[in-house]
């Protein structure tokens, strides 16, 4: 009797510890499916050599150069090197840096990070991505400071409120969710002369971005335009977006992430089609 009694004790004790590791879990398996997909942090943050080449052994250990007239900025390490990346920030901190863009010290981050579309992450998927980012292998790498010709905004918005994401059974929402969080459109928008997007014209495309072998290449137009997407059938639109290979076969260049976006599960894919579908049509 004692014996059942020291069991049944034992199992009531384990079973929240049982049910953290499973939530635990299913935080990591959803963080790794965010970075490894849609949000492909490392597409711009994973180290590369000196032809653009991703160097995986180095992890998301920064140093990728952007460069235009208004700055010239790197992407920072941001693996967990107490010393050079984040390791020493907290969970918050480092949140508050994503989805914000404060650092710890309350310095603003400039372009390129996409800040006003990482407002939109979901207070869950947020902690998923942070999971993610805090079980990498730590990397030592000295980043170069990003220097820009302009001030930066002293904020990019009010301190947010908790951020839910849209239910999944909502194709067009969840589509537009996944976009936002994905910053589909930082890329795929007209900028103006300010190099502000023109958001009149979402997803019309034409932004020039120049290659590390000194070659250029237009964003494409991603609205129901005939000059966009209005002739591709949605497996076309899913095989170029997961391949880097459009429907005519024409090889897409970086800084197109395709080599994540192949990760994107179908009903995700359907989502984010859905919603491009949705946009208005825009000549390019």
């Amino acid at each position: 009797m004692r014996t059942s009694l020291q069991l049944a004790a034992c199992l009531m004790l384990a079973a929240p510890f049982a049910a953290g590791w499973a939530q635990d879990d299913a935080q990591m398996v959803r963080g790794k499916y965010l970075m490894e997909g849609v949000v492909a942090c490392a597409n711009c943050h994973i180290a590369r050599g000196d032809k653009g080449q991703p160097l995986f052994d180095k992890g998301m250990s920064g140093g990728m150069l952007f460069e235009d007239a208004a700055f010239k900025a790197r992407a920072p390490n941001i693996t967990p090197d107490p010393e050079t990346g984040i390791g020493k920030w907290t969970d918050a901190q480092l949140a508050k840096a994503i989805r914000e863009g404060i650092r710890p010290d309350g310095s603003v981050i400039g372009p390129p990070m996409p800040i006003p579309f990482c407002r939109n992450i979901s207070d869950s998927d947020l902690a998923a991505i942070i999971a993610y980012i805090k079980a990498q292998p730590p990397v030592k790498h000295v980043v170069a400071k990003s220097s820009y010709n302009f001030p930066l905004p002293p904020n990019y918005g009010p301190p947010l409120a908790p951020v839910q994401a849209p239910e999944a059974a909502d194709t067009l929402k969840y589509g537009q969710y996944l976009a936002n969080i994905g910053h589909c459109m930082e890329c795929h928008t007209p900028r103006n002369n300010k190099g502000m997007l023109v958001t009149s014209r979402l997803g019309a495309g034409g932004q020039v971005f120049p290659g590390p072998d000194g070659s250029t290449t237009l964003s494409a137009n991603l609205t129901p335009h005939e000059n966009g997407l209005k002739d591709w059938t949605d497996a076309q639109i899913a095989q170029t977006i997961r391949t880097g290979v459009d429907k005519n076969g024409h090889h897409l260049k970086p800084i197109m992430a395709f080599g994540w976006y192949k990760n994107i599960n179908d009903s995700d894919m359907n989502a984010l089609i859905t919603y491009l579908r949705s946009l208005k049509p825009e000549p390019s």
